[in-house]
């Protein structure tokens, strides 16, 4: 369920920020509110809390944010804090930044090896990727983890390339259990 209201409400954000043709903008507003929720939990405590009532909530958040961000993105808070959905912000966010790197074609990619990998190995990485997709750009996402013994496991989305020698090993295993003597 949280799945869905993540897309509902991340997309009804993106499609108003193509249409107002302020994604970028929209983004960095976002990030910018983001972050002082990180610096300050107690307000975000406040704006969750289920004691305080919307209109008080509401009132609280136009405090801080009137003036400094967007009509339509206090609109888009305005609409989470009514429907109870605030707890939800960072999953609906991330479904508007997955769409707008998707506009924007940028590619998100999350690679484990075995060592570290050396700037000219992530450069090979990045450019192989860049070759073999839409995108123009990549975030490429590092992360070392000795159990791969050897090769790599690449994550783009929901698909994955894994080339390493554990995933080599479960296989050539799999396949030895399955002969009968």
């Amino acid at each position: 369920m949280a799945k869905l209201i993540s897309q509902v409400y991340g997309e009804a954000l993106y499609g108003v920020a193509v249409e107002s043709g302020r994604l970028s903008a929209f983004s960095q507003e976002l990030d910018a509110v983001l972050e002082i929720f990180k610096e300050n939990p107690q307000y975000r405590a406040i704006l969750e809390h289920p004691q305080v009532d919307v209109p008080e909530k509401l009132e609280v958040f136009d405090r801080v944010f009137q003036g400094r961000i967007s009509d339509e993105v206090t609109g888009f808070f305005h609409i989470l804090l009514e429907k109870g959905r605030f707890r939800e912000l960072e999953a609906i966010l991330a479904y508007f930044n997955d769409r707008r790197l998707a506009h924007d074609k940028i590619g998100v990619a999350w690679v484990s090896s075995a060592l570290d990998l050396s700037d000219v190995q992530k450069k090979k990485i990045e450019d192989r990727l860049l070759s073999t997709t839409d995108y123009v750009s990549m975030q490429v996402h590092y992360e070392t983890d000795p159990a791969l013994i050897g090769g790599l496991k690449v994550r783009i989305g929901d698909r994955v390339v894994d080339s390493s020698i554990l995933n080599k090993i479960n296989s050539m295993k799999s396949e030895l259990m399955k002969i009968q003597l």
